[in-house]
């Protein structure tokens, strides 16, 4: 008897299910001109990768470093489109499948398929940063090594690409999933995802990584990009994605039909009390917080899997990607943005219902935002410490100048984003359930605003400090450093403020606490 991804019938109502669940999605959310805002900033700046570039002539200026870079970056383009697919595959990995949705108790009463949620799946793929972040880079970087006259080709062909690659990815992400859901499965993914990071590190270590990156396919899909037969590239990449698509239901039946074992494994487990913590700063309270908060994050498979993609995903990229030191600096802001997206930009979520239980704690409401701050501070300091620690592997120890604007450039972002998920997380609150690592701590459609806003922000800050990094003066980055700090700093205590008073925190405590 065949399977119900087997039959078109199966497709067309898996098809009509999924444009209604993402019609109700939009529904939900609450300031739609701000999503609307955001959604406007990824097509404007999606725009700007794809365009902007191009009119920068480095073969014009006549310098022999910007030329060898620019060789350089031609000679990668397959490696970058390699790139692209193994993080397609690493996000897909990271959250179980595929962002869904609806909830796992909100679909337990509706009859909704594999193939719907596949479908979901692959259309909530652009709300992972890093996934944007990646299709921004394989754009700007075409734009830029593109022939006169055959950009308009070569980015059919980055768009075709990147919809295989995200199929491809899904495809593969099911696969592990249903592995991840065996008996023994988390050992074995966790064992076979380790020796494919120390195979890489050991392939660039020995000097063959590069080498092996332009041994790929992707170094005919780029090269045909860049030549007359792009029309041959795009159409097989199309073939390819609906292929991938129709494949990808059948591990997606398989994964979705078996428990959620590590998940279930983490919300039946029993934990031992554990002595209290000796205060090293602060006070004994502000300890336990920190305690509580990040056991919050590290038990939550989901929080775990997707820091370690953002912390590790970028930086591989940049391994295998060959990408200077110039490049590197718009990483940290981005990865730190997507440290956020995890659950910074609704950071009191990680307790739902404890929520309530949080605020009868004999401790100070000024203690519990501190420590929370202070945990998404955590998480994202750590994750982008990760890119620029794997980029100094690729590039070794930058100039002085750059390196003083690489470190200005990180403290500036992670404070920034800081205060403005923070802000929004008081302002906005959303009641979700964490629990699944497919879920997000926002309406889509409110995610898609927030990695807009977040991406253009960092970004601009970014380009800011890479032109500072091209100046003779060491001390310039810390010193137009200073400023966005002190802002930061101040948007920051304005959400303080906001938290302190008793309205605003009951009315967030309320709403996360009604999962």
């Amino acid at each position: 008897m065949p399977s119900s991804t087997d039959t078109p019938h199966a497709w067309l109502e898996a098809a009509r299910d999924t444009r209604h669940l993402m019609g109700f999605r939009a529904r939900t959310v609450r300031r739609r001109g701000a999503a609307g805002l955001g959604l406007a900033v990824v097509v404007v700046l999606t725009a700007v990768f794809a365009v902007g570039p191009s009119r920068v002539d480095l073969q014009a200026a006549g310098s022999a470093p910007l030329e060898r870079a620019l060789a350089a970056l031609e000679s990668n383009l397959g490696a970058a489109f390699a790139g692209f697919l193994l993080l397609a595959v690493s996000a897909a990995m990271g959250s179980g499948g595929g962002r869904e949705l609806l909830s796992r108790s909100e679909a337990s009463v509706h009859p909704i398929s594999p193939v719907t949620e596949h479908l979901g799946a692959l259309l909530l793929a652009p709300v992972n940063l890093a996934w944007l972040v990646q299709a921004w880079g394989l754009l700007a970087i075409t734009a830029l090594v593109a022939p006169p006259g055959r950009l308009l080709g070569a980015q059919v062909v980055v768009l075709a690409w990147v919809l295989a690659a995200t199929a491809l990815g899904q495809a593969a992400g099911w696969a592990v999933e249903g592995v991840r859901r065996t008996e023994r499965g988390v050992l074995v993914v966790r064992l076979v995802a380790g020796a494919v990071v120390v195979l890489l590190a050991g392939l660039h270590l020995a000097g063959l990584l590069a080498p092996l990156a332009r041994a790929l396919p992707t170094t005919w899909v780029a090269d045909t990009a860049l030549t007359g037969r792009w029309p041959l590239a795009a159409a097989l990449l199309l073939v390819l994605a609906a292929v991938a698509v129709v494949l990808g239901a059948r591990p997606a039946a398989w994964a979705l039909g078996l428990p959620p074992r590590e998940e279930l494994r983490v919300q039946s487990g029993v934990h031992e009390a554990r002595p209290a913590p000796e205060p090293r700063w602060g006070s004994g309270d502000r300890a336990l917080l920190r305690r509580l908060d990040r056991g919050s994050v590290w038990r939550s498979v989901g929080m775990r899997r997707g820091l370690m993609v953002l912390g590790i995903g970028p930086g591989l990229v940049a391994l295998v990607a060959g990408l200077e030191w110039g490049t590197v600096l718009l990483l940290p802001g981005l990865t730190a943005s997507g440290a956020a997206l995890l659950f910074g930009v609704n950071a009191w979520c990680l307790d739902g219902r404890g929520m309530v239980w949080r605020e009868t704690l004999p401790v100070s409401a000024a203690d519990v935002f501190d420590v929370r701050a202070l945990v998404v501070a955590e998480c994202m300091a750590v994750v982008s410490g990760v890119t620029v620690v794997l980029a100094l592997l690729r590039n070794g120890l930058p100039p002085l100048v750059v390196g003083v604007a690489v470190a200005s450039c990180w403290l500036v972002v992670v404070l920034q984003v800081l205060a403005i998920v923070m802000s929004w997380s008081i302002r906005s609150p959303y009641s979700v359930d964490l629990s699944s690592p497919r879920a997000t701590p926002a309406p889509h459609a409110a995610m898609a605003g927030y990695a807009g806003r977040l991406s253009l922000v960092t970004t601009l800050t970014a380009m800011l400090f890479t032109g500072l990094a091209a100046l003779p003066w060491a001390w310039v980055p810390a010193v137009v450093a200073l400023p966005f700090l002190v802002w930061s700093t101040v948007r920051l205590r304005r959400a303080r403020r906001r938290w302190l008073a008793g309205d605003d925190r009951a009315r967030v405590v309320l709403t996360v606490a009604a999962v």
